[in-house]
């Protein structure tokens, strides 16, 4: 074999397995973290293809021209290569480098076999479309979280009559500075539900807040919500995140401190800590109140949980000062903006105490793209 013939074999056996290895470490990805079984048979599709396209080649030919000891590409690294922030940077690298790699395999493929460059470009077109999809999903997952993170005022409402009264109602709250809506109804069949939760979710999406569906993970996921909301007599987190997926948000009502713990070791995205004062909508027997909140507060300070705590219950512009002196700078209400008489001076005066309140916007330990402590 002449020299300019080995060193295309190199080259090629190199791409291969870099591309193999991208392909892999991406199909992983979709398989362990997005639970995505139409990404994951993709990626495993196109790695099945190139595998095909290589067998073109002697293997063995392919195997001798190898040479890692002699290469002076293995010496060359950066900074950048030895570390990743989070686990949306591993999908980054992963699909940068397997579309390097598979133009490489096609252009110096198309020095000694054509028909083997054009398999090779038709699984890179494939790659794009695929990794397209994958980092959308990625960066739609990453943004939710961000979102609800980020969020100081959440707030519950009930189905309304028609499609314009929810329209309106949903703009209010955004114009008001409402960052979370939740739909929580009853009363209502489950073809209204789906109704008012699939437009509400059109809705909250072109404002940019978010919309959570209460206790119906059916429904969020055929809504296209961006979440649901249960309760300690629901379905058991883990069991909820099998059917939302890991790219739909979480939350989970907790009444003491053993919950908050126990909801840490979940795939929850956040917590509602109550109920606190006495409501309008829901009744309770007992009322953990701000006590808890401090617990909570006391908790998230000292990293016992890394969840988004917000206080639910009876809070208002009356008494959000206390939940503020309990070091909760999130709320969710109900009652206090059922009203459409002074709704922006309520929620701006809400919003003024709480943001008095630094939020510590953490990874939990259920984190989808956070990178663990070790």
């Amino acid at each position: 074999m002449h020299a300019e013939s080995r060193t295309v074999l190199r080259i090629l056996d190199a791409n291969a397995n870099r591309a193999g290895e991208g392909l892999r470490t991406l199909e992983e990805f979709a398989r362990f973290i997005l639970d995505d079984r139409n990404l994951t048979d993709c990626l495993k599709t196109h790695r099945h293809d190139l595998a095909a396209a290589m067998g073109r080649w002697n293997r063995l030919q392919l195997i001798e021209s190898r040479d890692t000891p002699g290469d002076v590409g293995t010496g060359v690294t950066t900074a950048s290569e030895q570390s990743r922030a989070d686990l949306s940077e591993v999908v980054t690298a992963a699909t940068t480098r397997t579309q390097q790699a598979l133009r490489c395999l096609e252009e110096y493929g198309k020095t000694t076999d054509p028909e083997f460059a054009a398999s090779i470009e038709s699984i890179r077109y494939q790659c794009y479309a695929t990794f397209r999809d994958l980092e959308l999903k990625v960066a739609s997952v990453n943004v939710r979280s961000r979102k609800i993170r980020e969020a100081r005022l959440y707030a519950l409402i009930a189905c309304e009559p028609d499609a314009e009264r929810l329209e309106a109602r949903i703009g209010e709250l955004v114009d008001a500075g409402v960052d979370v809506i939740q739909l929580r109804d009853s009363s209502v069949d489950d073809r209204t539900l789906y109704q008012q939760a699939s437009l509400g979710a059109v809705i909250a999406k072109r404002h940019g807040i978010l919309w959570i569906i209460n206790d119906r993970a059916d429904i969020a996921v055929a809504a296209d919500a961006d979440g649901v909301h249960v309760g300690q007599e629901e379905v058991p987190v883990d069991a909820v995140r099998r059917v939302v997926g890991r790219d739909r948000l979480i939350g989970l009502s907790t009444h003491d401190i053993d919950q908050v713990r126990q909801a840490a070791r979940t795939t929850a995205d956040y917590i509602g800590c109550g109920p606190t004062f006495p409501g309008k909508t829901k009744s309770f027997d007992h009322f953990p109140g701000c006590e808890f909140l401090k617990q909570v507060s006391e908790a998230e300070r000292t990293s016992d949980h890394k969840l988004p705590a917000f206080a639910i219950g009876g809070i208002g512009l009356e008494n959000v000062e206390e939940v503020v002196q309990s070091g909760i700078g999130r709320v969710a209400v109900t009652g206090a903006l059922a009203s459409h008489d002074g709704l922006h001076q309520t929620a701006s005066g809400i919003r003024e105490c709480l943001e008095r309140v630094p939020l510590r916007i953490t990874p939990n330990s259920g984190e989808v793209f956070s990178v663990p402590d070790c």
